[in-house]
């Protein structure tokens, strides 16, 4: 038997997920859980880009923010992929110039662009927020 769930990059789906629950007016996400995609959403969720982050049997259930009747998180773009992994030093990091918000995995941990300028690491860019 052959199992059909299985993903390659589940961060990367798990991101993807989530600009197409965005794009669709979804309020809700169900994924299954690992420890990047829970500390990645943990991340958006201090930038107030998500509501909510639940831990149940296995699975993380994530509440997309809204206001005004629109959802905050409008656009999402992978930066890293498996064939192409982006990494970004401090000085690079310090003279990125965007409204859009970098999320980066660090040996600090899954972190945002002003949260890796502020404790001097750089990392690995995995997506950009607006």
């Amino acid at each position: 038997m052959v199992n059909c769930n299985m993903v390659n990059y589940p961060v990367g789906d798990f991101l993807i997920k989530l600009k197409n629950a965005s794009m669709a007016d979804k309020h809700d996400l169900v994924v299954d859980k690992t420890n990047l995609i829970k500390a990645v959403a943990m991340s958006l969720k201090k930038v107030n880009y998500l509501d909510e982050v639940k831990e149940e049997k296995g699975k993380i259930l994530v509440k997309l923010t809204y206001r005004n009747k629109k959802p905050v998180l409008i656009n999402l773009k992978l930066v890293s992929k498996p064939g192409l992994r982006i990494y970004k030093s401090v000085d690079e990091l310090e003279k990125f110039r965007s409204p859009s918000i970098l999320i980066l995995s660090t040996p600090k941990g899954v972190l945002t662009i002003r949260e890796a300028i502020k404790q001097r690491t750089s990392g690995e860019v995995i997506a950009q927020v607006w």
